[in-house]
């Protein structure tokens, strides 16, 4: 206990003694295991991640990067899921399943909760929030810049010749979706294209809802010539829809999503979308929460905004717009 107090740098050691083991650890040439001190460090550590999003593309993507996590650590990963519970229940969730871990996990929508949050961080749990829209001040993040990506999404679809892109929202309980939005925006506006408000739709990050505002949009008198949906489900949803008007995508109707989720490839034509990857999130989050574990035994609070690197995608469902 005295060697790995000097060895982690722990305050709470004589100088005397100090002096003795560093002496050993030159005479004796030692050097830490890093793999062996991380498999020590999380040994028995329950970490929970609770799930509530309605994609299942998102949660397999997910948890895959999870679980490779934990394994890698010899952490155990529990999945606790909200689906069927209202917001005033959650907290008595989250007082249960704080007295069973040491870290959470919370991906989208719950990642924008602040009263759950605050439960775990109540009891003493950590907390990292999967892909929120913004850096959080009590609880570390993992994501990526949502404003910058749809904004390069956007610009592709106008380096194409599109001006009459039609925009599905995500759902309003994450700033995620209202960062994509603006992000939307802001490339229409520095290209110095008016956005028309009857082409812009609140959709819910579902595929039902990708259904529902994409035949308002294409039902309009003049509909857009493509179609930026705010994540891939949704974006399917729209493939499906111009389908059944007799629209050939993208002759016809250019398609584009966001996440970059197994969904993309499985639809005709493939997606061109944003690559978040939510695998490697999922990994980091569990890195993000025994490094801060680690630390809370040591008193020291750590608060991370780990932003990671997006992709635009570019597969077959983007062309240039049909002539009139």
């Amino acid at each position: 206990m005295t060697v790995s107090r000097v060895m982690n740098g722990n305050s709470n050691v004589r100088e005397a003694t100090r002096e003795q083991v560093m002496r050993a650890v030159r005479e004796l040439n030692y050097s830490p295991n890093p793999a062996a001190r991380s498999l020590a460090a999380a040994q028995g550590t329950r970490i929970g991640l609770v799930y509530t999003n309605p994609s299942a593309a998102y949660l397999s993507e997910l948890l895959v990067g999870a679980l490779d996590g934990a394994s890698r650590t010899a952490a155990h990963l529990v999945l606790d899921t909200w689906a069927n519970i209202g917001p005033s229940t959650e907290r008595a969730a989250a007082r249960r399943l704080a007295s069973n871990v040491v870290g959470v996990i919370l991906p989208p929508p719950l990642c924008e909760s602040k009263v759950v949050a605050a439960e775990f961080l109540a009891a003493g749990v950590p907390v990292v929030a999967v892909a929120p829209g913004r850096s959080q001040a009590e609880v570390s993040c993992v994501r990526i810049d949502d404003f910058r990506a749809a904004y390069e999404m956007t610009s592709h679809l106008l380096e194409y010749g599109h001006t009459r892109i039609g925009f599905i929202k995500g759902n309003p309980n994450q700033t995620a979706s209202t960062r994509r939005f603006e992000g939307f925006q802001s490339a229409m506006q520095d290209a110095g294209i008016s956005i028309d408000a009857s082409l812009v739709q609140q959709g819910l990050f579902t595929y039902r809802s990708g259904l529902e505002t994409t035949e308002k949009l294409l039902g309009r008198k003049r509909p857009p010539t493509a179609i930026f949906a705010s994540n891939d489900d949704m974006a399917a949803a729209a493939i499906s829809v111009a389908h059944r008007h007799g629209l050939d995508v993208p002759r016809d109707l250019s398609v584009v999503g966001f996440d970059d989720t197994p969904t993309a490839t499985t639809v005709w034509p493939e997606l061109t979308t944003i690559r978040q990857p939510i695998a490697a999130m999922g990994e980091s989050s569990i890195e993000l929460l025994l490094r801060s574990i680690r630390r809370k035994e040591n008193e020291t609070r750590m608060v991370v905004d780990h932003v990671v690197a997006h992709q635009l995608i570019k597969r077959d469902s983007v062309a240039a717009p049909p002539k009139a």
